[in-house]
């Protein structure tokens, strides 16, 4: 198996190192990952300007550009290899629920979907992660069967995995995406000369972690896998909208 792994915490990532070494005994790696921290740059693609591309001393490519970016590289055969699955992560920082709007981790491996297999995103559920070798665990285990796995065409699993050694473990679930609350206002600050700029604001709470969510999974010790599709279609919205529109237009 052709694997490319890819990120968005950036190519010096200590969980990108865990992920890569894990996923080596399984098939040829090629790793390619954005030159710094792009956390939340969604699925955005650098339009405005050529990337450049540079090879590290550990084999590693790093691209000065978003995940989304660097799998698009990997991904084109550019660099010799046409991967057969993209596996993203090892992220500082789980990805629940709206988060994946957001996340460069899901981006980066949204930009795997047409590939032979189904596209992974990893994340720790810590911030400060402490076990990196317990989630490159999983995420070997869970590439080495994925050939069995039937879904539909150009699905993702979002893995977000307990920051903690694998006998802590409670159990692998299969969830939905939970719901955070709103985040708060942005935050204004002034710069040294004045002007006032803004920080946004963190994640807002949980506001949906019942039982069978992503959260949920995740407080549990369980290792949450959450399918998902690009297909943003709202189907069951698609008779009320042109009911609409007959009756309004």
């Amino acid at each position: 198996m052709k694997i490319l792994i890819s990120n968005d915490d950036g190519v010096f990532a200590p969980g990108l190192a865990a992920l890569a070494k894990s996923l080596a005994e399984l098939g040829e790696v090629l790793v390619v990952a954005p030159d710094r921290n792009r956390s939340a740059a969604s699925n955005s693609l650098t339009l405005d300007r050529p990337l450049e591309i540079f090879q590290h001393e550990n084999g590693f490519y790093s691209v000065n550009g978003t995940p989304t970016d660097c799998v698009h590289i990997g991904g084109s055969g550019v660099l010799g290899r046409v991967p057969d699955i993209v596996v993203s992560g090892i992220n500082a920082g789980p990805n629940l629920g709206d988060d994946v709007i957001y996340s460069g981790t899901v981006a980066a491996a949204m930009e795997g979907r047409h590939f032979r297999y189904p596209a992974i995103a990893l994340s720790s559920g810590s911030f400060n992660p402490q076990s990196y070798e317990s989630a490159a665990l999983i995420a070997k285990d869970i590439v080495k069967n994925i050939t069995k796995l039937n879904v539909a065409p150009r699905t993702i699993l979002n893995i977000n995995v307990p920051d903690c050694e694998m006998s802590e473990f409670q159990g692998i679930h299969v969830t939905r995406l939970g719901h955070r609350s709103s985040a708060d206002k942005p935050l204004p600050t002034k710069d040294p000369r004045g002007k006032v700029r803004y920080w946004v604001a963190g994640a807002g709470i949980a506001a949906d972690r019942e039982p069978g969510t992503d959260f949920y999974a995740l407080d549990e010790r369980c290792v949450s896998i959450t399918p998902l599709h690009v297909d943003m279609t709202e189907y069951s919205g698609m008779d009320n909208v042109g009911d609409w529109l007959e009756s309004s237009f």
